[in-house]
Parts: structure tokens; C-alpha cells; sequence
């Protein structure tokens, strides 16, 4: 099931960031995509265990995490921040380069991304999102499945993300971002469990 569209019109950051606060949407090559408006209670306890530890890891390393809402901007080219089509906002991002980051939010693809499903987003954040990530470059994204108690990990590979990695929550994870960061599984499932 995917999200709603706002409407069938093709819209720019410049008329995202005129829309009330609210009402949350991502635009993906000009549509807009209705965000969940709440999320469940373990979709925000694996969020916040994830950021956690990732957060927790990266201290004193140049790679800096975000969670959302945080817009990530990801333009076509050089045009202005008024005409991108295209800005997102995933339960966590991780950025190397600061340089794309500023006061809106960050320009650029993050080097990692994690999104945690929920039934209202899956087929969106594994179809959609998934393409467009790979489109723009972004080095690693995973994608948490609560309910399966997995991690679907893409990294990407002479610009295209090969055949998915699969882990259970147990053990431990890490990308392949500088830093060292291992994200403990086992944690994952017990903030299901409380």
C-alpha cells in the first residue's frame, strides 16, 4: 500500500516549505507523498535505539546523524533550493560531508540512511525510496523491519545497489562509513520487548 498524494501536481521545495507545519510531506521528482502523521510506539523506540547508539559511535568522528523531521534536499544539479523537486525526511540520516549541511536541513545525499517500516510506509520506502536513494548516490541504506525482526542492508556498488544483505536483530551491524560504528541488534529487539 503506497502513501497518498497530496494532489497530481508537480511542486518545488520553495512551495514545501510554504505548506503548514502540521501536515507532513516528502516530494519525490515533484510529487508529494502524505507522511504518516503519527508513528507507532516500537516504530519510535527502534528509531530512537538506532540513533542512539549511531550517535553514541560517531562522537568525535567527522560523520554526524540526524533524525527526523530533517529535510534532506536532493537536487537534480546546481538549481536553486526554491526549484529542487525532490526532499525527503528518513527516520535517520548520516552525513561525512558537512559541507551539505546547513540551516534548512542538508543538500546532497546523505552517506547512509535508515528508515524503519511501518505498514503505511513499507512498499514506499522499499520501491520508491529505495530507487531514489540509489538515484542520488546514497552509499548504504537499511531498511528495519520491525514486525520481521530484520535488516534489509543496500550498499551501493559502481552506482547501483546489488543483492540485498539480510540480518536478524542479533549480533551486530555496521556500515561502511568511517567511524567504526556497530549497531547492536540484540538491543534493537529488546526495545521491542519493554
Amino acid at each position: 500500500m503506497g502513501l497518498p498524494l497530496r494532489d497530481q501536481h508537480l511542486h518545488t521545495y520553495g512551495e514545501y516549505l510554504s505548506w503548514p507545519d502540521e501536515l507532513r510531506y516528502e516530494l519525490i521528482d515533484g510529487r508529494a507523498y502524505a507522511m504518516s502523521p503519527v508513528s507507532m510506539r516500537q516504530h519510535q523506540a527502534i528509531v530512537g535505539e538506532l540513533f542512539s547508539q549511531i550517535a553514541n559511535a560517531l562522537q568525535g568522528h567527522p560523520c554526524q546523524a540526524y533524525v527526523a523531521p530533517f529535510d534532506v534536499r536532493l537536487p537534480r544539479g546546481n538549481e536553486a533550493d526554491e526549484a529542487i523537486d525532490t526532499v525527503v525526511q528518513p527516520d535517520i540520516a548520516v552525513f561525512c560531508d558537512r559541507g551539505r549541511l546547513d540551516e534548512r536541513g542538508a543538500r546532497g545525499a546523505p552517506d547512509w540512511v535508515i528508515e524503519v517500516l511501518s505498514p503505511s510506509t513499507a512498499s514506499h520506502d522499499q520501491l520508491l525510496k529505495r530507487d531514489l536513494y540509489e538515484r542520488h548516490g546514497v552509499a548504504e541504506y537499511w531498511l528495519v523491519h520491525p514486525g520481521d525482526r530484520l535488516v534489509t542492508v543496500y550498499r551501493l556498488l559502481d552506482g547501483a545497489y546489488g543483492k540485498p544483505h539480510v540480518q536478524e536483530f542479533a549480533g551486530s551491524l555496521g556500515p561502511t562509513i568511517p567511524g567504526g560504528v556497530q549497531v547492536d541488534l540484540d538491543l534493537l529487539a529488546g526495545a521491542l520487548a519493554d
